[in-house]
């Protein structure tokens, strides 16, 4: 049997790192720990993947960075959404359902 990939499509990691910043601010690693949480330990992302992805969200203003204490009283920096990633996440979510449909569409056609 084939080892499972639990890579990400190309494309969705901004779409993950959006959704996780829907309700509150927080930092990196809290952002991966919420995508995990949510996909039920299926995805894993990366530092290496997450910071180079929360750096080009903040250059397309889709969310904004600032420092702050984290817990663990040590500074970390803390990721929102504002208005144009709001915006934004709303048409990830529509594209992504859309995409999916067809894929499961191909999928199940005989």
């Amino acid at each position: 049997m084939a080892k499972e990939k639990p890579d990400l499509v190309y494309g969705t990691l901004d779409m993950l790192i959006l959704k996780a910043l829907q309700h509150e601010p927080r930092h990196g690693l809290e952002i991966a720990d919420r995508i995990r949480q949510m996909s039920k330990e299926i995805l894993n992302v990366e530092q290496g993947s997450l910071y180079p992805a929360l750096y080009r969200l903040e250059a397309r203003g889709w969310i904004k960075a600032e420092w702050d204490v984290s817990d663990n009283n040590r500074k970390a920096r803390y990721y929102k959404l504002t208005a144009a990633g709001r915006k934004q996440l709303v048409a990830e979510t529509d594209h992504w359902s859309r995409i999916t449909k067809g894929i499961d569409l191909v999928l199940s056609a005989s």
